[in-house]
């Protein structure tokens, strides 16, 4: 027995309290309602979106339009998994649908969609805190395996100092004393940092304006700073120290990315780097929900990381320039992790986007 019109617009009450997205398309495939969870996950409205060829939406359209088509003929469900659907801000989500023809006069299709982008980031972030968790071990197993030889070289060395006479000799032992005490001072920097957190609330535009200052000192002038800040952000419990000294890891890398894409070029865009801030609801880092959390960008125009070197970045002694040492990034993601929050990185040629995660509620 076919549904009439008027039974399936008696649902729509209970489609609407729905959190799965939900389309209805005509037999023409255009849109003829979305529920609210819908209109949140595609960033647009009921009223703009009804009447609009499906097609729109879809990016591999001509195979995914002849499966509806044959669906409207034939009557049979069917599901895509990790298809691709195009926002109308131009952005890609990546969703699983499920496609049920409804018994209607003419026959309609109801779409059920299921967002991967969050499944498949909350994945590619429990992967990296496990990298990040196995990496601090090896550090800290090498780091001790290192100082104690390390130790008895310097002391031995001392020892050694005080029984030459000749200025000549003690010059060598000197050398030795040095390069001990600049081992072991890299090594320390591997670690991170390792005194307590001194947590209080802590506005993160106080402290994103603190890393613009010492930038745009370092730079005379020559880098423009864009803000793009979401006032209604509330305080985060924080070490405002440490917190600057992540993000001016990043921004400084920043920086120093944007001249490099400058360097030998004519009529390029001056560099540039932007800070951008906004709060995000419900949101997951690794294993946890929160309530409220910061996401903090810092983006800049200069020549993006390789792909090869892109998942690397955050381990200690991995660098893309000739210059860099490989240990501000790790750091940086030392702290951040440290306020449990997450730093992922996005590049492309011509901009290269930090994230930082910082949940904006005490953890106990």
């Amino acid at each position: 027995m076919a549904a009439s019109p008027a039974t399936v617009n008696g649902y729509k009450s209970i489609l609407d309290s729905l959190t799965t997205a939900v389309l209805v398309l005509q037999d023409n495939l255009k849109i003829q309602y979305l529920n609210p969870a819908a209109e949140s996950l595609f960033e647009t409205s009921m009223t703009r979106s009804q009447g609009q060829p499906f097609a729109d939406s879809l990016v591999d359209s001509e195979d995914a339009l002849k499966t509806l088509y044959a669906a409207l003929e034939n009557g049979q469900s069917y599901t895509r998994r990790e298809a691709e659907f195009l926002l109308p801000s131009g952005a890609r989500l990546t969703v699983d649908y499920s496609v049920t023809p409804i018994s209607l006069d003419p026959t309609e299709l109801l779409i059920e969609i299921q967002p991967r982008d969050r499944l498949l980031r909350i994945s590619r972030e429990e992967d990296i805190i496990s990298q990040q968790e196995t990496t601090r071990i090896l550090v800290r197993g090498m780091a001790h395996e290192i100082k104690n030889p390390l130790g008895g070289i310097r002391g031995a060395a001392q020892l050694l100092d005080r029984e030459l006479s000749d200025e000549d000799q003690r010059e060598y032992t000197q050398v030795i004393i040095d390069e001990a005490d600049r081992l072991r001072s890299l090594v320390d920097r591997m670690l991170g940092p390792h005194k307590a957190l001194q947590l209080a609330p802590t506005n993160v535009h106080e402290v994103l304006e603190r890393v613009r200052t010492l930038l745009e000192a370092e730079s005379k002038g020559r880098v423009i700073f864009c803000r793009d800040y979401d006032p209604s952000l509330p305080e985060l419990i924080g070490d405002k120290e440490q917190l600057i000294q992540a993000f001016l890891n990043i921004a400084r890398n920043a920086m120093e990315a944007a001249f490099e894409n400058q360097t030998g070029q004519t009529n390029s865009e001056p560099p540039t780097i932007t800070f951008r801030t906004r709060a995000l609801r419900q949101f997951t880092i690794g294993h946890r929900r929160y309530r409220l959390v910061c996401r903090v960008d810092i983006i800049d125009n200069g020549p993006g990381i390789p792909p090869d070197l892109l998942q690397n970045i955050f381990y200690p002694m991995i660098s893309g320039r000739a210059s860099g040492t490989g240990l501000g990034l790790s750091i940086t993601q030392s702290i951040i992790g440290q306020h449990h929050g997450l730093v992922e990185c996005e590049s492309e040629p011509g901009q290269t986007d930090f994230i930082i995660f910082l949940p904006l509620e005490e953890n106990s």
